[in-house]
């Protein structure tokens, strides 16, 4: 039996999902015919069985190889995997003394953006009716999660003192990453929701409790309490879409940049330490960024 064929074998022993059991067969068919279009040997992938004689020099050629051709750096990782199971699986049975792949590593896939909700959804999320205080609550955690672009943390973390001290000027404090406070902005229709809030909330919070909002037990709302409140909230809106918290800041972000083109404005809303790290968060509607420009420069083509 061939060692790539005993390998397959013991996966299906191991129970693996068939699904991962292609994949590793089709990315080491993939390896196989690399090595034999190196060495220029007369075989096909499908029968190799030269697997002992593999290197790490060889793989990391694979390796850069395979990102010349633009392949994804999160196949190219399942590719890897596939060459250390099976090394794994030859050092076992004591065919090799040590993996050549264990050393090397793909390179780091890129963070996908996160989505943006566009005006209408949110407008839609945010204007459902109120039928009771946790839905008041919802109401004034959403609309500061989007007025002011916080992180769910930094909502859920939110204190009566200091963080609503400048609440009458249209701010909130909050203790960023890093315990960086920063101010965030609170717009009007956030305001009155967060007021509407702060009338009810002495009812349920608990004795000397200094969070913001507070759950069934009077004791400080939990990150996992927003996000299930704001799955309920989706699914009341018929939202076509997956929500999380996190969809609310970028969305703010990607709107207030859309308006005003103020990079770095979002980035001290945001609390970024970086420029480049807005950058990368925002998404810029291009088409938006061009008409700015074509009416505002001096210079530009006025289409």
């Amino acid at each position: 039996m061939q060692l790539r064929e005993a390998f397959l074998r013991e996966l299906k022993l191991q129970n693996r999902s068939q699904h991962t059991i292609d994949n590793y067969q089709r990315d080491l068919l993939a390896f196989a015919e690399f090595y034999l279009q190196r060495f220029e040997e007369e075989l096909d992938a499908e029968a190799f069985d030269g697997w002992v004689k593999v290197d790490a020099a060889v793989i990391r050629d694979f390796v850069a190889e395979r990102m010349a051709q633009g392949i994804s750096a999160r196949t190219l990782s399942r590719q890897l995997s596939a060459l250390r199971s099976l090394f794994d699986f030859l050092l076992e049975i004591g065919r090799i003394s040590l993996n050549p792949a264990r050393g090397i590593r793909a390179p780091k896939q890129p963070k996908p953006l996160p989505k943006s909700l566009d005006v209408d959804w949110t407008q839609q999320l945010l204007e459902q009716p109120l039928h009771d205080w946790m839905d008041i609550r919802d109401q004034a955690i959403f609309e500061l999660l989007y007025s002011a672009g916080l992180r769910v943390a930094e909502c859920a973390g939110l204190n009566l003192n200091p963080g609503l001290d400048e609440l009458a000027d249209g701010w909130v404090r909050v203790v960023g990453k890093g315990q960086k406070m920063r101010l965030a902005p609170v717009g009007s229709k956030a305001l009155t929701a967060l007021q509407n809030w702060l009338e009810i909330r002495k009812e349920y919070a608990g004795e000397n409790e200094p969070a913001v909002f507070v759950g069934r037990g009077g004791k400080r709302l939990g990150i996992r309490s927003i996000q299930q409140r704001l799955d309920r909230r989706a699914l009341i809106a018929g939202l076509p879409t997956k929500m999380s918290p996190h969809r609310f800041r970028h969305a703010c972000a990607t709107h207030v940049l859309e308006s005003s083109g103020d990079l770095r404005g979002v980035q001290e809303m945001l609390g970024h330490a970086n420029l480049s790290t807005t950058q990368i968060y925002t998404k810029l509607d291009m088409q938006h960024l061009a008409k700015v420009y074509d009416q505002a420069h001096p210079r530009a083509k006025k289409r």
